[in-house]
């Protein structure tokens, strides 16, 4: 049974707010309870009883005739050679996922939920007691059919739909008081059936003629169509680990239990298309006559009991694992938690039970078994698919909690998957569709409850192989313009500046770009404790700020030495950084440490960006960029040439005005004019380029006038711009660091009158010319 510390729960509001549905984990005694309840049973009558008997059932007795009459022997051997391989593939992965955990209640939709999570546990979870509940349906179907049409007084001619809705009841009637009763009653059927087999394969040929009469012969169907129909014979395999919370060691009695009765069916279906075609030759017979079995046999009245007592079974099989599905589902919160409530020592699923009736009810109004058939060959074949692609990534990724002691390699269990999809899309491509739009929805629901459970599962495991592969993928190639994208990391603090830096930050990568987001703490003030504060710290404010970044938190002996440290060792493989973004040096004994760090940066090829928040005040204060009275921004880049940092900070701007707060802004692109230049020749050549890389600015030509430096004409023509990129040179191979930083300090003093200044220095090796070519 499901434990509370299994158990998801919803990710809701502070406990207060939760009440009496925020779950606990129950104390040791009680724990130890829940885990003895169950009815213990093992494999032969807990597994390989209702597996078999669900397998052997309704379309051995009232389709097997129709199969071989559309097919021909040599079609249906490989029909039944074709399904079964699937089954036993699927019971190969479900066999080493039971013994690599520890199964409770809720069969395949447990070990789905475990593997893939609660969300995708769901989506195919409800799928399956919706199969095994429409399963239940078509065997009653099949029983209410062959008993209307026994020829026995009383009940022959009567609505087999009528029939059918009284049968269902008094079996779910069964099914309440006691499985262990139902269980044991199968094996009454069992030898109902084994007499039935025997007197079938004693028969021979039907005394008198067959033919059909004029106009009843049925049309000849395809391979895929009669597929869709006989697939159902061979699922049963999910009524045995239904039961895997009433078994008293799943982890042996699920893959023998299984793989046994999967064996046992093949034998006995590969055996009975070769006895029928030596009985019966007219394949226009076998099509149209439903009781050519019975006919065939040496005595009818077994093979009638046999076909009532298979019904029957399959339909008790279903009825019992149905519920305990349900009963899963809703203790893992997604069904409602009234379906959940067990009863009596056993913890019998009664409000299941009911509900899995309802559900049979309907499916028994479609009255054509035929109908259900395909219905419930999708669901199948999807659950089939999950199991068989959870084995197979399992195996794969061979995490150390992959310890099956019934190991199954993964390509085999991948091609399991393979064979289930295909056969879904060949079957019937509508209804693949349907199945996968509903468990879809399935799981969109669940995720937007955010049901958040309490044990692990394999999607990080998924996710980290997904990234070794990306990641080496990554390491052979070489990065170009075309496919550059800036990899930020983001040197911030608590100020109003370096809260700023964020900003820019998530406004050029629009979580489409990986950012890092970064904070320094001194060697003597670290504590583990105080790095997981700041670290939730900075979360936090990063999801307030809709900004999807990772977060770093390193010690240094003071700030400078620990941004260092952090820029020669941070990445992964490939996944380095490419643009380091901080704020300005504040202070003269700084800008060694500053022009050191823009040395260290520009020598490993990292491109800088110094964002200077000049309009931020002190007390925290939103920056005066931030402040916008709606009217439409202006971005200015002081433009040189197309090579060096012009192009790279246009690649920037053209970031930025995709990002929200900075959509719409005006982008100009300013070039300062030496000596001698002819304004008209510049301003040609900025639009020329400009309608070349598609870039929508405005050129703007500027004259140095009576200004004393560059750097006064750069001030005059921005003061009212919202944010402007200005390009920094590359420091000289035995520039001391002191002199950069001074020189870099220089022009964020002359600057301070501006907003919202950013310094770009493009140093990695990447043209950035080719992005506008």
């Amino acid at each position: 049974m499901s434990e509370a510390k299994d158990s998801p729960r919803r990710s809701a509001p502070p406990p207060s707010k939760r009440g009496a549905k925020e779950e606990s984990a129950p104390p040791p005694s009680k724990r130890g309870a829940e885990e003895g309840r169950g009815y213990g049973f093992g494999t032969f009558q807990g597994v390989f009883t209702p597996s078999i008997l669900t397998i052997i059932g309704v379309v051995m007795y009232l389709r097997f005739g129709w199969v071989l009459g559309n097919l021909g022997l040599g079609g249906t051997l490989f029909l039944v050679t074709l399904c079964s391989s699937v089954t036993f593939v699927t019971g190969l992965s479900i066999s080493a996922l039971a013994t690599n955990m520890r199964m409770k209640g809720g069969g395949a939709y447990f070990m789905i939920s475990r593997s893939f999570g609660v969300e995708s546990g769901a989506a195919l979870g409800i799928p399956i007691a919706l199969m095994q509940a429409v399963g239940t349906s078509f065997y009653v179907a099949g029983f209410s059919e062959a008993l209307v049409h026994s020829g026995l007084p009383y009940v022959t001619g009567l609505d087999a739909r009528v029939v059918g809705l009284a049968t269902l009841g008094a079996l779910t009637v069964l099914s309440m008081l006691s499985a262990d009763l139902a269980l044991r009653a199968q094996y009454v059927i069992m030898a109902a059936i084994v007499a039935s087999l025997v007197s079938f394969f004693l028969g021979g040929a039907p005394e008198g003629a067959l033919a059909p009469a004029a106009g009843a012969v049925s049309p000849s169907v395809g391979f895929w169509p009669v597929l869709a129909v006989f697939f159902p014979a061979v699922t049963g395999i999910l009524s045995g680990v239904g039961m895997s919370g009433d078994l008293r060691d799943p982890g042996k009695s699920i893959p023998r239990g299984t793989l046994a009765a999967v064996l046992t069916g093949y034998i006995v279906y590969m055996a009975v298309p070769v006895a029928l075609q030596l009985f019966v030759r007219d394949s226009a017979v076998l099509r149209t006559d439903l009781m050519v079995f019975q006919k065939c046999a040496r005595w009818e009245m077994p093979v009638m009991l046999g076909v009532w007592a298979a019904t029957l079974s399959s339909a008790i099989g279903s009825l019992l694992a149905a519920p305990r599905v349900v009963q899963a589902l809703a203790r893992d919160s997604a069904l409602p938690r009234f379906l959940g409530r067990g009863f009596g020592r056993r913890d019998d699923p009664r409000v299941a039970t009911l509900a899995t009736f309802a559900v049979a009810g309907a499916g028994i109004a479609l009255g054509d078994i035929n109908a259900i058939a395909p219905v419930l060959t999708m669901f199948n074949l999807t659950t089939y698919a999950l199991l068989n692609l959870s084995a197979a990534l399992e195996e794969a990724m061979g995490n150390p909690s992959w310890r099956p002691t019934f190991r199954v390699r993964s390509w085999v269990c991948f091609a399991g998957f393979l064979g289930c999809v295909a056969m879904m899309f060949m079957i019937s491509p509508g209804w693949t569709f349907v199945a996968m739009a509903f468990e879809a929805a399935v799981y969109w629901v669940m995720k937007r409850r955010a049901l958040r459970a309490r044990w692990g599962d394999m999607r990080l495991g998924l996710l980290m192989s997904a990234a070794r592969i990306v990641v080496r993928a990554l390491s052979r190639r070489a990065w170009d313009g075309r496919n550059w994208r800036p990899v930020l990391l983001v040197l911030a603090g608590a100020s109003a500046r370096h809260r700023r830096l964020v900003e820019i930050a998530g406004a050029i990568s629009r979580n489409k770009s990986l950012v890092t987001v970064a904070a320094i703490v001194p060697e003597d003030a670290w504590s583990a404790e105080r790095a997981e504060t700041m670290r939730g710290a900075l979360r936090d404010a990063l999801q307030r700020r809709g900004i999807e970044a990772q977060v770093r938190i390193q010690p240094g002996a003071d700030h400078w030495a620990g941004m260092r440290e952090l820029a020669r060792a941070y990445g992964w493989g490939p996944l380095v950084p490419n643009t380091v973004l901080f704020g300005p040096a504040t202070a003269a004994d700084t800008e060694a440490p500053c022009g050191e760090f823009v040395k260290l940066l520009v020598s490993r090829g990292r491109n800088v960006l110094v964002v200077c928040d000049n309009a931020a005040e002190e007390d925290g204060a939103v920056s005066g960029a931030a402040q916008n009275d709606g009217a439409a921004r202006t971005i200015d880049i002081w433009w040189r040439g197309r090579q060096g940092n012009a192009p790279f900070m246009l690649a920037l701007a053209c970031l930025l005005r995709r990002a929200d707060e900075w959509r719409g802004a005006n982008l100009r692109i300013c070039h300062l004019l030496e000596e001698g230049a002819r304004p008209e020749e510049a301003h040609a050549m900025l639009e020329g380029f400009l309608a070349s890389a598609r870039v929508e600015a405005e050129p703007v030509i500027v004259t140095r006038d009576d200004a004393p430096t560059p750097v006064d004409r750069i001030r005059q023509v921005s003061r009212g711009s919202d944010l402007v990129l200005l390009g920094l040179r590359r420091p000289a191979g035995d520039e001391p660091a002191s002199g950069y930083g001074a020189y870099l300090r220089f022009y964020q003093e002359r600057t301070a009158d501006l907003p919202l200044v950013v310094f770009a220095l493009a140093a990695e090796n990447v043209d950035f010319g080719s992005i506008f070519s």
